[in-house]
């Protein structure tokens, strides 16, 4: 279903310190995803539910986010972009860009997640519930690994619980919201702010029933760790038939080289005999003729 809202922020400044060394190299959404970096696979979704104007928030290694992104032409959006000379948090990014986003009604997207929530359908739930925050919300089922939302009856948020035990039963929240921009009235301008744990707990102090959950089962993978990033980038290179797990532009391969269940970023060069097992090749990497590599993640040096 289409989303009548036309507006999104992705979140795209963290440092995604969890998945170094990759994210030494690239901002963790411009990280490719078989083939293709994560935020223009993001962006195309969002398209394609006819959101049309986006506001990355930048800190961290910019110049490899708006490299891919651009203005957004090409994925029939218009891109433009909130500087943060410091990392403003989850409710803080959003405070610093509301005068680009223009709009009193809009989506937060993680710039980390994939997912296919119905936005048309989480819309319609905002709307109706008179909600300042509703998240897309799915049953937790890796409660020991993902803390958990908590809602009532009315799917109005109640709070949150750490990950472990007491997450069993509890919701996961799959980094897609919709939010009117009073939600951060009260967060300070240009001062680092939570949303969940912070703004988003005063919201529901003060006003009960303001933060809301979609409930759904809406697919959702995570690239917070290398783990994740494999996983990910497995499943969609067989939804592709890709013969690999991603190989980018200008990639040059000799023909007696053996290249197998490995993802290769752009401009990567693998020489004559060589053997890549298991690998990452981050941007830029040169494999000498013969040189046998398994199991590890490979920078430009």
């Amino acid at each position: 279903m289409s989303s009548p809202i036309r507006h999104a922020l992705l979140l795209t400044a963290g440092l995604g310190t969890r998945l170094r060394p990759l994210t030494d190299v690239r901002a963790k959404p411009a990280i490719p995803v078989a083939g293709d970096p994560m935020v223009r696979r993001i962006i195309a979704w969002l398209a394609s539910h006819d959101v049309t104007e986006l506001v990355l928030n930048l800190h961290h290694l910019p110049e490899t986010l708006t490299a891919v992104v651009g203005d957004g032409a090409d994925l029939s959006v218009r891109v433009r972009y909130s500087w943060e000379p410091r990392i403003l948090g989850s409710a803080g990014g959003p405070k610093r860009a509301l005068p680009l986003l223009g709009a009193d009604q809009f989506l937060i997207v993680n710039g980390d997640t994939i997912t296919n929530v119905d936005l048309g359908s989480l819309a319609q739930a905002h709307s109706a519930s008179g909600a300042l925050v509703t998240l897309a919300l799915v049953p937790n089922r890796e409660f020991e690994r993902y803390g958990g939302v908590i809602v009532d009856a009315e799917s109005r948020v109640t709070g949150y619980v750490p990950r472990g035990p007491s997450a069993a039963g509890s919701y996961h929240f799959i980094g897609v919201q919709v939010v009117q921009s009073a939600a951060f009235d009260a967060v300070p301008p240009d001062e680092p702010a939570h949303s969940i744990g912070g703004a988003y707990d005063a919201l529901m102090a003060g006003l009960p029933g303001s933060v809301r959950g979609f409930l759904c089962d809406a697919e959702f993978w995570d690239v917070g760790t290398t783990q994740d990033y494999w996983r990910t980038s497995a499943a969609f290179a067989a939804r592709t038939h890709m013969a690999d797990l991603g190989i980018g532009r200008a990639a040059r391969i000799d023909p007696s080289a053996r290249v197998v269940r490995s993802i290769l970023w752009d401009d990567v060069q693998v020489e004559a005999n060589a053997v890549i097992e298991d690998c990452i090749l981050t941007d830029g990497v040169r494999v000498a003729a013969g040189a046998i590599h398994r199991g590890e993640i490979l920078r430009r040096r």
